[in-house]
């Protein structure tokens, strides 16, 4: 019976996975770009916490504030207090959201820059491919088309009752953006667009020319696929 229940409370740490499965092993290897959102994470966080290796504390927290966004939103206090946290990883994952802010900040001639669907999916498939909800995520860009930033508004079931478009369009009109890209998630893996997608896309088309900021496309993200429903001519009829 104890042996029992030390396997059911046994949890897997990070020296537990082959060396080229471990994130700051496939950093060093691969590069950075290989990485998954919650790998990078991992590698600042460096420990979890007992019963939860550092991976799984990343991916929690992604999950929980809605991606990088929401962490960078989240404020010192509730970051120390989640559990595996504390006053030490939370400075350490603050000053590198500050980092990443002041680095755009500081040059904008070398922000992303879109050029195609791909260019959008190659940048959100990583974060968004594996995630368990559907999380409904905003590209803010400028007249260039680069990228001034990006936002989690919505994680659920993606359904025309429960999209509103104000809180879409909020932060681009504060922002003064030109345009927006919009993608979700299929949890499923399988990136085909359902009718709600389609017209979650036409209401936000529609909107959009009415506050002169284009909707450039709608992604949707499965695993290791997308689709663009501009190149569909979905919802942008």
């Amino acid at each position: 019976m104890a042996n029992d229940e030390m396997r059911a409370e046994y949890r897997p740490t990070i020296k537990d996975l082959p060396v080229d499965e471990r994130p700051r092993e496939r950093l060093a290897h691969a590069g950075e770009g290989a990485l998954s959102t919650a790998e990078l994470l991992a590698i600042i966080l460096r420990t979890g916490v007992g019963g939860e290796n550092v991976l799984s504390l990343a991916t929690r927290l992604l999950s929980r504030y809605g991606g990088l966004p929401g962490l960078a939103r989240a404020s010192f206090a509730e970051l120390k207090a989640e559990k595996g946290m504390g006053p030490a990883k939370t400075a350490q994952l603050k000053a590198a959201l500050e980092l990443g802010r002041r680095m755009l900040l500081a040059a904008p001639e070398d922000r992303f820059v879109v050029h195609s669907p791909a260019d959008v999916a190659q940048l959100l498939m990583a974060e968004m491919a594996h995630l368990e909800q559907e999380h409904f995520q905003v590209l803010y860009l400028d007249t260039r088309n680069r990228l001034l930033g990006s936002e989690t508004v919505y994680v659920g079931s993606l359904n025309t009752s429960h999209i509103r478009v104000s809180e879409v369009f909020r932060d681009a009109v504060k922002r003064n953006c030109a345009s927006i890209i919009v993608a979700h998630n299929h949890p499923s893996g399988d990136p085909t667009p359902s009718p709600e997608d389609v017209e979650v896309t036409r209401q936000l088309v529609a909107a959009g020319n009415l506050l002169d900021i284009e909707v450039l496309d709608h992604l949707i993200i499965g695993q290791q696929r997308f689709v663009s429903l501009r190149e569909r001519g979905l919802g942008f009829e």
